[in-house]
């Protein structure tokens, strides 16, 4: 029970806490010259009265702390799912409600970076794997060191670079390290590079760039920009279907550039367009793709950097499709 919680101000309740007692002191002793008792018995009296009342009424007041206190010591313990109770008005319990929300978000780093290192150590271990099942067969001369064999080595060599490229950019891009340099680039230029990159790769997809007007140009850093659309091309060529077509479009609207990628895939289901771009998240349908699950993680960071937005959006009759806006 905590008598004095509905009272906003801590001076106010310790103001409360003196009067009661004094009073309480005063009727004691009165009560007790009227009853005939020594002085002595009166005030060892009052003195117990005014202990109790202190210990009743400051009981919302101080135990906050002391349940912060040991909150406290079981996180440095490594417990983070520790609260305390925060029902008073005071700025006792605004810190306690403070006290609350800082364990909260301490509970989410802690399940961040051990998920982090879980998908790490998933992700690398897949090419490791692989690759050290191929070398091994190629000292052991049970697979002859043909083309086809250092391709697929070399493949997966270049695997694990993207996933450490990505996990670098993830770290500069968090801690506030990705210098942008921006300048005005032509759109329709850094749509095509992106394109015959993409046509480098042995994949069946049909690809087109459409940009209104012909000299589109947008403001902001165009290797970055280039990642980002590589990043979203990259996605839509893998998920789409063999002989597929992706679209990449870009034009003005509202003011601002907008450019879409857009596929014949799957798709990406309501209720995870926002999740995507979490790192290592991958919607059901791509469970079993290729990728590392931080492209879009990166894009995301790289388009909230120059201002803008990216999103993802159902395609009609299917498909996905994803939207990036560049502020003018």
């Amino acid at each position: 029970m905590r008598p004095l919680d509905r009272l906003g101000s801590i001076k106010v309740k310790l103001g409360v806490v003196i009067v009661a007692t004094v009073a309480g002191t005063v009727l004691v002793l009165a009560l007790g010259r009227r009853a005939g008792l020594d002085l002595e018995w009166r005030v060892l009296l009052a003195a117990a009265l005014g202990l109790a009342m202190v210990q009743f009424l400051a009981r919302g007041m101080t135990s906050p702390l002391r349940d912060m206190a040991a909150a406290a010591s079981a996180m440095a313990r490594g417990d983070y799912e520790r609260r305390v109770r925060a029902t008073s008005l005071d700025e006792v319990g605004e810190l306690a409600r403070a006290f609350n929300a800082m364990a909260a978000d301490l509970a989410d780093v802690e399940r961040m970076r051990r998920d982090l290192v879980a998908n790490v150590s998933h992700e690398l271990r897949t090419p490791i794997a692989s690759l050290q099942a191929l070398l091994e067969n190629l000292a052991d001369g049970v697979e002859a060191p043909d083309p086809a064999a250092l391709r697929t080595a070399l493949a997966q060599t270049e695997r694990l670079g993207r996933l450490v490229e990505q996990l670098l950019d993830l770290s500069r891009l968090e801690s506030g390290g990705l210098v942008l340099e921006p300048v005005s680039f032509e759109v329709r230029e850094l749509l095509e590079q992106a394109t015959r990159e993409c046509e480098l790769g042995d994949r069946p997809v049909r690809l087109k760039v459409c940009v209104q007007p012909g000299d589109l140009r947008a403001t902001g850093d165009p290797e970055r920009m280039h990642q980002v659309v590589a990043n979203l091309l990259d996605n839509a060529v893998r998920h789409s279907p063999p002989e597929g077509r992706v679209w990449l479009s870009a034009h003005t609207a509202g003011g601002r550039t907008r450019i879409e990628v857009a596929d014949e895939g799957p798709g990406i289901a309501a209720h995870e367009a926002e999740r995507v771009f979490e790192r290592f998240y991958r919607a059901d349908a791509a469970r079993n793709g290729a990728g590392s699950g931080l492209g879009l993680a990166i894009a995301r960071w790289i388009v909230d950097a120059h201002g803008g937005a990216i999103r993802a959006e159902a395609r009609e009759p299917g498909g996905c499709r994803m939207v990036v806006e560049l502020p003018a």
